[in-house]
């Protein structure tokens, strides 16, 4: 039998909003009030940096991140420093993992590389994984980050899901924020758009819509009814 999951989708929603939105559809999973939620959004120009606290991957200093209207956020998924911003559709999968299934970090990351690994294969783009990084690539540039968090239940037996995908789809924003750090810790290698790789127009909103069956097979969640609400 098929799961259920609520999804939503954004055009922007400030960082801090969402973060605080993923840690109450958390606590919420965790006490049985809850579905899992998959939301989809923009973020207003916002570098958050990780687990991994590399300050030195911040290029910009408080003056010139000001000028450009970008929000810095010490967050509590693993990795480095990303950017995020419009023209980028990030996804914040919010799943409860049973433990007596078997809890395992590694498939879940993979799957969620996946899922937009065939969504690019739809688009006729060969995309792929590169040995020792997260994320999926195109060749030597990134076109999607990955960075996750495994909340313990209090209530329940398993672990719930937080934070999730970045994926650049506006040609050009490998310009924009992403100039003003190291993304990902990653010196020798640069990142890349879906619109700068196909040289076609997409819109954010297009993009959720369309990569949203490939989320729901690799997790085995039903298939809406009807198209995503945006």
């Amino acid at each position: 039998m098929s799961k259920f999951i609520q999804v939503s989708y954004t055009p922007s929603m400030d960082y801090a909003q969402a973060w605080e939105k993923q840690k109450e559809i958390v606590r919420g999973i965790d006490a049985g009030e809850q579905e899992e939620h998959l939301l989809l959004l923009q973020h207003p120009p916002t570098y958050t940096i990780g687990s991994q606290r590399h300050p030195e991957h911040l290029l910009w200093n408080e003056q010139e991140l000001a000028e450009r209207g970008i929000t810095l956020f010490q967050i509590d998924r693993g990795g480095d420093i990303t950017y995020h911003g419009p023209g980028q559709l990030v996804g914040y999968p919010i799943l409860l993992l049973d433990a007596a299934k078997g809890i395992d970090p590694h498939r879940y990351l993979r799957t969620l590389e996946q899922v937009i690994i065939d969504y690019l294969a739809e688009q006729g783009i060969e995309a792929g994984r590169k040995e020792e990084y997260t994320g999926v690539w195109i060749g030597d540039l990134k076109i999607a980050a990955i960075g996750i968090k495994f909340n313990k239940c209090r209530h329940r037996k398993g672990f719930i899901t937080s934070h999730g995908f970045a994926f650049n789809i506006s040609s050009g924003i490998q310009n924009e924020g992403f100039s003003g750090i190291v993304p990902c810790g990653i010196e020798q290698y640069g990142v890349t758009s879906l619109e700068d790789i196909t040289g076609r127009t997409f819109t954010v909103e297009q993009v959720a819509q369309e990569i949203l069956p490939h989320f729901m097979r690799h997790f085995e969640y039903a298939q809406p009814d009807e198209p995503l609400s945006l």
